[in-house]
């Protein structure tokens, strides 16, 4: 083992080694996983980029996880991660783990309790599919900022301290703000109606807040929300349309630059087809009731008719998505626009048996948007900041939000969201 640093080798990543057959490499990442047979020691480092066996003698090997620092040749192996593996020249520890991480880091299953999991959050983050998951979600977000930019979308940042809340309910969380009473937004939407104004098509990634008492498998109390709005629409039907355009491009970039995660949880990365089935809700809820007996209660879908209409979708045409419309005005918001009747034109978008979308069309004429308010029993002040735009000519307009870690838990077939999130916030969890 060496202490002094090889700085006229550059850094080679693990993933490389396949271009540097015969020659001499520095790698530098975690200690994945040690072994000792008799003198000759086994190592497998771990980087950012992958895993690398590395094998050597006369080693003194720090705890797991430590930092390191290895130098050797590179030469093929077949049973080696990737097909190479590294003959250990000299051994640098970087940083000294002090303690043995609380889970075995290299194993893919835990037998740990899951609050464990996340009680140590900041080492089993660090575990191969923990990692795996939290790369498909950046590369999602990517795929999401990078296609509405080619359709002439701008990012936005909007404030995450608001003085009323975007949808008139009671899900907030209040702050004192020097004195007064503030609250975390629980949505962007205000806001980017206000910027459509502005650029006329507008997206934002940011977290958002709702103040809920939920102890479900799908709900967070923060959470990451892709949010759309764009200008100039017909209806909703062009909502709709751009966000099966915006899947398609995510899950194309997935496949290019995730295959190997996906690979890794197996899971299969969905098709979306050129146009995804739509539905109205009365009609959802007749066909899950005359098809497999379940009445719908109360005036949205439940969680198992969600799963009933999807599997129906996916056992008649093929797809693991399908457009849920016109929801009735008890179910959207104040800024929903009415079709006939009580009913909107929002909608809701399901992916394989649970919603991932909500949307539609706003409301954009200022009488109409200030009757909705009235209607609601919303107070007109404390929006006043939010209508007062309307009186200057926003076009027909609509959006939508995804949830980041919901959509990559079912990308991925994790069971419970708040292990697609890295420190998930539910309503028992401040930490870490």
């Amino acid at each position: 083992m060496t202490t002094e640093p090889l700085s006229h080798l550059q850094r080679t990543l693990t993933r490389e080694l396949p271009q540097h057959e015969g020659r001499t490499v520095r790698l530098q990442g975690f200690l994945h996983a040690r072994r000792d047979l008799g003198g000759v020691q086994f190592l497998v480092l771990r980087d950012r980029s992958g895993l690398a066996q590395c094998v050597g003698s006369g080693l003194t090997l720090p705890l797991p996880e430590s930092s390191i620092e290895v130098v050797g040749r590179v030469k093929a192996h077949a049973k080696a991660p990737g097909g190479f593996e590294v003959a250990v020249e000299s051994l640098r520890v970087l940083t000294a783990a002090t303690q043995p991480p609380p889970v075995e880091i290299p194993k893919m299953e835990w037998n740990v309790n899951p609050e464990t999991m996340l009680d140590y959050r900041v080492v089993t983050v660090r575990g191969l599919k923990e990692r795996a998951a939290l790369k498909v979600q950046a590369e999602l977000v990517a795929g999401f900022r990078d296609h509405l930019m080619t359709e002439g979308f701008t990012e936005i940042s909007t404030p995450k301290i608001v003085s009323a809340g975007a949808e008139g309910g009671a899900n907030l969380f209040p702050i004192d703000y020097f004195g007064r009473p503030a609250y975390l937004a629980q949505s962007p939407q205000l806001y980017k109606q206000i910027m459509v104004g502005v650029f006329e098509r507008v997206f934002e990634v940011a977290p958002v807040y709702r103040a809920e008492e939920h102890a479900t498998s799908r709900h967070l109390n923060e959470y990451l929300s892709l949010d759309v709005e764009m200008g100039f629409i017909e209806s909703e039907e062009d909502v709709m349309d751009l966000e099966t355009r915006l899947l398609a491009a995510i899950t194309t970039r997935l496949r290019e630059r995730a295959g190997d995660e996906f690979k890794l949880l197996g899971s299969t990365i969905p098709d979306v087809p050129a146009r995804i089935p739509r539905i109205t809700l009365l009609d959802a809820r007749q066909l899950v009731a005359e098809k497999y007996g379940h009445a719908v209660g109360g005036k949205d879908l439940d969680p198992e008719a969600e799963r009933l209409l999807s599997q129906h979708y996916a056992e008649t045409e093929g797809t693991d998505f399908v457009f849920v419309t016109k929801y009735p005005r008890a179910a959207r918001p104040f800024y929903a626009h009415p079709d006939e009747g009580e009913l909107t034109r929002g909608f809701d978008l399901l992916f394989r048996g649970i919603e991932i979308t909500s949307g539609g069309q706003r409301i954009h004429d200022h009488a109409m948007l200030m009757e909705s308010i009235a209607a609601y029993k919303l107070n007109p002040e404390s929006l006043a900041g939010y209508t007062e735009v309307f009186q200057y000519g926003m076009p027909p307009h609509g959006g939508f939000a995804i949830g980041a870690e919901r959509l990559t838990a079912k990308l991925l077939g994790i069971a419970n969201v708040r292990y697609a999130r890295a420190f998930p916030r539910d309503r028992h969890r401040l930490t870490p």
